[in-house]
């Protein structure tokens, strides 16, 4: 009989030291009813007890607090959004036009031939003529 509460005494203690770490390794968000420092203190004050507590009401449930993720190509939401022509294509799409407008309407500078510069030789013999 002292081998069976040997070994529920170390099942308990288990159960107890799992029960303490656990509650102290979850975020603050996971913890219901009360604080975090709290549930610790029941936790330890109360071996058994606190931990049967925190597991059935103080612990939160990782997938009511999980926010689920979608990889793009696995998202309703976002695929129907490539669908639809954004205000910012709108935009892209009036500026090109626009830009195309302005590019038939004017030559482009750059497309001039340069001027060939006027010789300062040819000003200094017609003033020397003259003299």
């Amino acid at each position: 009989m002292a081998r069976v509460y040997l070994v529920l005494a170390l099942l308990l203690a288990a159960f107890w030291v799992y029960s303490v770490v656990d509650c102290a390794v979850q975020s603050p968000t996971r913890h219901r009813g009360v604080s975090k420092p709290i549930w610790l203190l029941i936790v330890i004050l109360l071996p058994v007890v606190g931990g049967i507590l925190w597991f059935v009401i103080g612990r939160a449930r990782a997938s009511s607090s999980r926010v689920a993720f979608r990889a793009p190509d696995d998202d309703p939401e976002f695929l129907g959004r490539l669908n639809t022509t954004s205000d910012q294509d709108e935009r892209i799409r009036r500026l090109e036009e626009e830009l195309a407008a302005l590019d038939s309407e004017a030559p482009d500078p750059r497309d001039r031939p340069i001027d060939p510069p006027a010789d300062d030789d040819s000003d200094e013999q017609s003033r020397g003529s003259r003299s």
